[in-house]
């Protein structure tokens, strides 16, 4: 048993406070970019550890600086805001808030990705770094990000200071829990999330009478339109050894019954693992458009706006080598190989900043007689509920033990004595 794998198993750190925690947390979710609640949560529970706490930063970003002495650094990052989720987890401690979403409009809010789980983990493992201080010696960053669902809190930390407000990090770290069996740690090099943006397109057209069809230029047929050739582009212009996709969020044109609109406007979301294969989708999705609006007579011209942009997450080999041996230490056959996944995070955004290595891992989060009857019979698609689901609940014990002991484990293999 390795020095790490053998401090983690009998640990004397106080981690009796992280249900309650987590509980508090599921059930007061704060949707992005208004965390104000979590953040001061986060707060209060930074002040039991010896630790210079550096916040706000990019909005309600926090960052736990533990100093030990000389040596390396090493940055963990956990998420903290929610989703505009109705719950129907049905547990007691199931949130019931309604706050204000982007439209202005009052909708549910729920913890529905598990970044309560991350943030109840990444506190755990201060608690155990600042317990065993002899047992490493360095810089550990705690840093905890809002405004992850909407692509924003990364790099609204980086433009407030980040860089310069924190010690730069040897290396980042960071994890996140998914569907698969509760308590596997999950890392692979390479790809792990795909990259991604959001794009949205407005159609121009001309409205007249609905009655007078011949007088309009319809942009909701050219909207249609558009719809259907874009699942053309990765149908018959993508390798099928490559990886695309093209999902339309949204269509939106006209408001009454008996007018054609002036203009239609689509909302994409797409995802990669590969810049190339990105390039020439971009340029397929602006051809088809723009060959649209002329096949319909349009007068004015497409406009594109990108948004919510996430970075592809492409683990070091290097780290990823010297951090799986621990985790093969600490978790044995629960420590196994990833699968690249198709969706997204704004974590690679931190260490790019910076111009250090990472490592993005995931810890499944699933009850085993859930995951292991749906994977016997083929029905993990239908059984097993997934992030961003109204059902989407981590099963407690085995992920927070897992989530927690990862977060500490992989820190260690760069500060440990």
């Amino acid at each position: 048993m390795s020095d790490i794998a053998r401090l983690l198993a009998h640990h004397h750190a106080d981690l009796s406070w992280q249900r309650a925690c987590y509980e508090d947390l599921h059930e007061h979710p704060e949707l992005s970019g208004h965390e104000q609640e979590t953040s001061a949560t986060i707060l209060s529970m930074l002040e039991r550890f010896d630790c210079e706490v550096i916040s706000p930063i990019g909005g309600f970003g926090i960052v736990a600086v533990f100093r030990n002495g000389d040596g390396p650094t090493a940055l963990f990052r956990a998420d903290f805001d929610a989703l505009p989720i109705k719950e129907e987890t049905g547990v007691p401690f199931a949130s019931t808030r309604l706050r204000p979403g982007a439209d202005g409009v009052q909708t549910s809010v729920m913890h529905a990705c598990g970044h309560d789980m991350h943030t109840t983990a990444l506190l755990g493992a201060c608690a155990l770094l600042d317990a065993h201080r002899d047992a490493w010696h360095g810089t550990f960053l705690a840093l905890f990000q809002p405004s992850e669902e909407n692509a924003m809190g990364a790099n609204a930390m980086v433009a407030d200071g980040l860089l310069t407000r924190i010690p730069r990090p040897d290396v980042c770290l960071g994890q996140h829990v998914m569907p698969g069996r509760a308590g596997e740690v999950q890392t692979t090099a390479g790809p792990q999330f795909a990259a991604c943006d959001s794009i949205r397109i407005t159609i121009p057209g001309r409205s007249a009478h609905g009655s007078m069809p011949h007088n309009a230029i319809d942009p909701t047929y050219t909207a249609a339109m558009v719809v259907i050739r874009l699942q053309g582009i990765v149908g018959r212009e993508v390798n099928p050894n490559d990886f695309a996709v093209i999902s339309v969020g949204t269509l939106r044109s006209g408001s009454t019954n008996n007018i054609i609109p002036a203009s239609a406007e689509l909302v994409l979301n797409c995802r990669f693992y590969d810049e190339s294969v990105k390039r020439r989708v971009y340029a397929a999705i602006k051809r088809v458009v723009v060959a649209e609006c002329q096949a319909s007579g349009a007068d004015g011209e497409p406009s594109f706006e990108f948004f919510a942009h996430g970075e592809l997450i492409d683990n070091d080999p290097t780290v990823f080598g010297e951090v799986r041996e621990t985790f093969d230490a600490v978790f044995g056959d629960e420590s196994v190989d990833a699968q690249r996944t198709t969706v997204s995070e704004d974590f690679a955004n931190i260490p790019r900043a910076f111009g250090v290595p990472y490592l993005f891992w995931v810890v499944g989060c699933t009850p085993h007689e859930v995951w292991d009857k749906a994977v016997a019979e083929k029905r993990v698609k239908e059984d097993v509920p997934v992030n961003h689901m109204n059902t989407f609940l981590p099963d407690y014990e085995p992920t927070v033990d897992a989530a927690t002991k990862a977060a500490a484990a992989a820190v260690l293999t760069y500060l440990g004595t």
